[in-house]
């Protein structure tokens, strides 16, 4: 089902449109969200946890990962598929047990749907 036309959000803008801003103003989208990013990344976001994944270490520790499990998600492996791995997951999560955030056992090859669903388990578990 079609999104219902409604004004632009642009002010004094009366154009129609089924997204936020009309095809006239539509990059005051792009802008909004790189204002917010940079508000996020400023304000907001873990400077020390920033550092640490852009750290040469820990790059050379997460290729070491994608290559132990081939570059496949470990959950969904278990679950009889194969999904590419985007990321690299900590078992135990960081701010629970910092010693083991360069141990590659404690390391797992994951895709996006199932990190989001291990990090929601993260978080009810440990809070």
């Amino acid at each position: 089902m079609r999104k219902p036309l409604r004004p632009c959000c642009e002010f004094h803008c009366y154009n129609l449109t089924r997204e936020r801003y009309c095809e006239e103003h539509r990059y005051k989208e792009k802008e909004t969200q790189q204002d917010k990013n940079r508000y996020y990344d400023r304000f907001k976001r873990d400077k020390e946890s920033t550092a640490f994944y852009k750290s040469k270490a820990w790059e050379r520790l997460r290729e070491q990962a994608l290559m132990r499990d081939k570059g496949l998600c470990l959950h969904c492996k278990n679950n009889r598929k194969i999904k590419v791995a985007d990321m690299v997951d900590h078992i135990i999560p960081i701010k629970v047990n910092p010693s083991l955030k360069l141990k590659l056992e404690n390391l797992q090859s994951l895709c996006n749907p199932c990190h989001n669903r291990k990090t929601a388990e993260d978080k009810k578990k440990y809070g």
